[in-house]
């Protein structure tokens, strides 16, 4: 018998609370990068609706207050970690899970924490005219910066398409211009 709330949860997704316990202890141990309790959230709830959001919230407490994960403040973020003692045993549990929704899991986390690099290592601004919007892309790699693009659009649904479509894979539009211009 479920003991979660379902809503909004796909077919194949968790509906019992210690199975999201499971997964979120997975996701932590499993990525190479620290995750917070939004970006959890944001991966269990993206395109495979692998838990409901008030559920993963009271995973999340309940494996704080249990002790399995812990908080650490990194650059005044707070991230979440697996307690060392209870890696093994998240090892075994996980192993109780699909596999699928490991592999979707895994694949939205990695989806999500390179739009997020992207969007720390880019930068976009948004320029309001008369008519209109300029937006200037900026692409850097590390301290150098590659290139800096601005473009017309007419109006705020275009703004959000380009910045959408530049985040998608910013080294593209790189590319394809370097190709236009030196073919």
């Amino acid at each position: 018998m479920n003991n979660t709330f379902s809503e909004g949860v796909d077919p194949d997704g968790l509906k019992d609370i210690s199975d999201i316990k499971c997964l979120i202890c997975y996701l932590i141990k499993s990525v190479d990068e620290p995750l917070t309790k939004k970006l959890i959230n944001d991966i269990l709830q993206d395109d495979y609706s692998l838990a409901n959001y008030f559920e993963v919230n009271q995973a999340i407490s309940e494996l704080l207050r249990g002790g399995i994960i812990k908080t650490e403040n990194i650059d005044g973020e707070e991230y979440l970690k697996i307690n060392e003692e209870n890696r093994a045993t998240s090892s075994y549990f996980e192993r109780s899970l699909p596999r699928t929704v490991r592999e979707k899991a895994i694949n939205c986390a990695v989806r999500l924490l390179t739009r997020s690099r992207r969007e720390r290592e880019n930068e976009i601004v948004v320029e309001k005219l008369e008519k209109g919007y300029n937006v200037t892309f900026t692409l850097y790699d590390v301290n150098t910066q590659f290139m800096k693009l601005t473009i017309y659009v007419s109006d705020r649904l275009q703004v959000e398409a380009v910045k959408e479509n530049f985040l998608n894979d910013p080294t593209k539009l790189y590319s394809s211009i370097i190709s236009s211009l030196t073919v």
